[in-house]
């Protein structure tokens, strides 16, 4: 038996029981603290993205918010500033028309411009002018002039001219800022105070221009009500656009953590991994040790009395004898395993023909497959001739593992395919070996490459863990694939 064989040979064999049979009680209740300990492992990724989620939703959701209201403040900013300049140029234009130094004071007809020398007339035309302007302002539902004493003066809604707003506080304000422009929005309904010709569909803007004299007073208020369709459509798509963003860019950077976390999950899992087969091969190494050095002796005495019995002439002594060698033999077995196993599979890597070791390993196994029955499909001659990374003794041991456990799975004869295929991801070759046995149900696929997981009577579990463990020594890795009751690949692949 090689010393790879035995455990996967093991696998391989029809019948299947719980994982724990045919271990020692030492291992099973080692087996099962460790089990206890790890009953609840910590989830990290599970954890990572419930927390990150928690997190990142409501950081972007604020962002956004913040970002949605900055952009939408800035853009009716804009236009209150864009009216207050509009109306302020149209009075300074006709003041310079007019030749009138500040026709602000003069919006207000009540105020006499003979006493600064100016031709009534002058001043009645500009003032009109300065209203035709303010009348086709665009978007515009409602215009009002105020006076200092807030009454209207003029407005695009006849009917309020003359009307006094001394309890207006927003009118108030305009006349004590030094602001350019003040402005407020809200729903479509406008002020009590105010009679608009027809509501607004959306958002209405109402904006207080203070109109200043030649000595920086503020002598006259202009009111716009705005219905800003096309401003309002663009603030919307910057909205959009601003939430797409956010919620983007927060998707991203979920996605960039999770990457990073689920990585270093993957790196924990399988440090976790190696320690829990670093503790079974320390363990194993241990317990070999104590049994070669305990039982070697004896059972070499034991095996020497046997043989000594098998000259009898009684048949039963015989018999009982043979029986004595072949348990001995089983326990002997069991120690050399033990103590390959607790070995590191070490050696040098160099170039290995892949094909000669085939050669070699089918040859060794001629006069099984001949007393078996198993027909073996491999074109020596098709397939790739390539030298790989490895070492030769550890190769020929994992080819000769993985025959004689194909061998062992098709006790009643089969047919065994070997195939030789050069692979692009990852770069190398795959040696891919399929019998027509057994085959292997889902459970023992899932245990397969667990130390200790047997259910031979005579079986110790640590063949293909062996195997495993000598392919990743030299950048390889096995896999399998198994059918019940129609066969089993395994594949091992060889970098080049």
């Amino acid at each position: 038996m090689d010393r790879f064989g035995e455990a996967g040979g093991r696998l391989f064999s029809p019948e299947m029981e719980p994982s724990t049979k045919g271990t020692t009680p030492r291992l099973r209740a080692a087996a099962s603290r460790r089990g206890e300990k790890a009953a609840a492992p910590f989830d990290l990724l599970r954890w990572f993205s419930i927390v990150s989620l928690l997190a990142l939703v409501p950081v972007a959701a604020a962002t956004g918010s913040i970002l949605s209201h900055f952009l939408s403040t800035e853009a009716l900013q804009r236009d209150a500033l864009l009216t207050a300049q509009f109306i302020r140029n149209c009075v300074g234009v006709e003041a310079g028309r007019s030749r009138v130094p500040s026709l602000s004071a003069y919006l207000d007809a009540r105020v006499d411009a003979t006493a600064a020398g100016v031709q009534p007339e002058v001043v009645a035309h500009a003032r009109q002018e300065v209203f035709d302007h303010l009348e086709t302002l665009p978007g515009v539902v409602l215009t009002n002039v105020y006076a200092r004493d807030r009454t209207v003066v003029w407005s695009t809604n006849k009917m309020l001219i003359g009307r006094s707003l001394r309890d207006n506080q927003d009118l108030a304000d305009a006349f004590a800022t030094e602001q350019d422009a003040v402005y407020r929005y809200g729903s479509v309904r406008a002020p009590d105070h105010q009679q608009l010709f027809m509501l607004p569909d959306q958002l209405l803007i109402e904006t207080y221009v203070p109109l200043l004299n030649a000595r920086g007073r503020v002598v006259a208020v202009v009111e716009v009500y705005k219905e800003p369709n096309f401003l309002m459509a663009a603030i919307r798509r910057g909205e959009v656009l601003v939430w797409a963003a956010t919620m983007a860019g927060g998707a991203l950077v979920y996605l960039g953590l999770f990457s990073i976390v689920r990585r270093a999950a993957r790196l924990l899992k399988e440090q976790q991994r190696q320690l829990v087969e670093a503790e079974a091969q320390v363990f194993a190494g241990e317990m070999a040790t104590a049994l070669a050095h305990s039982l070697r002796n004896p059972l070499a005495g034991v095996r020497s009395s046997a043989e000594l019995a098998l000259g009898s002439d009684d048949l039963p002594v015989r018999k009982n004898a043979q029986d004595i060698i072949t348990q001995v033999d089983f326990l002997s077995q069991w120690v050399r395993e033990l103590l390959l196993y607790s070995r590191p599979a070490a050696g040098e890597v160099e170039a290995v023909d892949l094909c000669a070791v085939l050669r070699s390993v089918l040859g060794s196994f001629a006069s099984t497959f001949g007393r078996a029955g198993i027909h073996v499909v491999w074109d020596d001659a098709a397939g790739p001739h390539p030298l790989v990374e490895g070492n030769n003794s550890l190769v020929t041991q994992a080819l000769h593992s993985v025959i004689s456990n194909a061998a062992e799975a098709m006790p009643q004869g089969g047919e065994m395919k070997i195939e030789l295929r050069e692979t692009v991801g990852p770069a190398g070759v795959d040696v891919v070996i399929c019998d027509t046995g057994v085959g292997m149900s889902v459970q023992q696929l899932a245990t397969a490459f667990r130390p200790f997981q047997t259910t031979k009577s005579h079986g110790l579990g640590v063949g293909l863990p062996m195997l495993k463990r000598a392919m990743e020594s030299f950048g390889g890795f096995v896999t399998l694939a198994s059918v019940e009751k129609a066969g089993t690949q395994v594949r091992l692949h060889f970098r080049t």
